[in-house]
């Protein structure tokens, strides 16, 4: 004798006929929107190592650009004054989630154009919570997270790295832009630290590689003996150009990021931006799954890398420490 459905199933069987065929994967398939403001061309942005590492992170986790995702890069071709008008036009392409590499006046851009849109910053330079920009690391609250440096310390450990190999530095010259952040946490930590190794901080401004050629006339005229600089976004995208003026100037200098050492200059010491950029979209990706930027803790790099340029270090006449060799991560022969 056949068998019938009952009239349960037959009910559930004219429920699935009535969904929308497809749906799951028409969900599947939304298209993310990501806005990112950078301060270089959108080309040389894309083959920058930073760059490769962010998208590289994103396939990572499932997303693939012009499938999944979306990403809009705006620049401000290197100039400031750009900053409003260029977060402005990101803000009108009501994004799902804004990138920043820094922060400063670009971070500082963008929040002034939006309080909802969420924004990931990947290397962020100030103290998050001294700045006003979270509430704190463990809840940052508003519409920001990311990651930033231990920049003060940081700092501190640079002039001390030099005093290593210089010890009889005593004018140090510190090369910084204020028109990207004012390092009021790290002028602080740096000025303890001198005071307590006996070193005369001597600040030089430049707003952007095109002073600097300046600021090293500066820094020759006031006699200065060693050099660092503090952690803007011009130290990173210009390595050649600042190691090439180091080297010329003679002077033993310590800069924030490895790509300086393997531009030519003496020493670097800090974080890896690479591996920052990449990891900044883990925040990303639980954003767009839902959870708030607020919500999401404000990360700090635990690995610090020392890199040691020997071909510099004769260049200039300077004797590296045995014990400072072994210490470095890499020393670049």
């Amino acid at each position: 004798m056949a068998k019938f459905a009952t009239a349960p199933v037959l009910v559930a069987l004219a429920c699935l006929l009535c969904l929308p065929i497809g749906s799951n994967s028409q969900q599947a398939a939304k298209m993310h929107r990501i806005g990112m403001l950078t301060v270089q061309l959108p080309s040389t942005f894309r083959s920058s190592p930073q760059a490769k590492a962010f998208f590289e992170g994103l396939n990572q986790l499932g997303y693939v650009e012009g499938k999944s995702v979306v990403v809009e890069i705006r620049s401000i071709e290197g100039k400031v004054e750009r900053l409003a008008d260029v977060a402005a036009e990101l803000v009108s392409l009501n994004p799902d989630v804004m990138w920043v590499g820094v922060c400063g006046a670009p971070l500082n851009a963008l929040r002034q154009a939006t309080r909802t849109i969420p924004i990931v910053v990947a290397t962020c330079t100030d103290d998050m919570v001294a700045a006003g920009i979270i509430v704190s690391l463990a809840h940052p609250g508003g519409n920001v997270t990311g990651q930033q440096k231990l920049t003060p310390e940081l700092s501190v450990k640079r002039l001390e790295l030099l005093k290593q190999v210089a010890p009889g530095v005593v004018r140090l010259a510190v090369l910084w832009d204020p028109g990207y952040s004012d390092f009021s946490a790290d002028w602080k930590a740096l000025r303890g630290a001198a005071q307590a190794l006996g070193v005369t901080l001597l600040p030089f401004e430049a707003r952007g590689p095109d002073q600097w050629e300046a600021a090293f006339a500066a820094i020759a005229a006031q006699r200065a003996e060693g050099l660092i600089t503090m952690q803007d976004a011009n130290i990173y995208i210009h390595p050649q150009r600042l190691a090439d003026l180091a080297v010329r100037s003679g002077l033993p200098a310590v800069f924030p990021y490895d790509v300086n050492s393997n531009a030519g200059g003496l020493m670097s010491y800090g974080v890896n931006i690479v591996d920052m950029c990449r990891h900044s979209t883990t925040f990303i990706d639980r954003i767009l799954k839902g959870a708030r930027a607020g919500d999401l803790p404000v990360e700090q790099p635990t690995r610090v890398e020392l890199q040691i340029n020997m071909k510099t270090a004769k260049a200039i006449g300077l004797t590296i420490p045995q014990s400072l060799r072994l210490r470095a991560d890499r020393v670049i022969e």
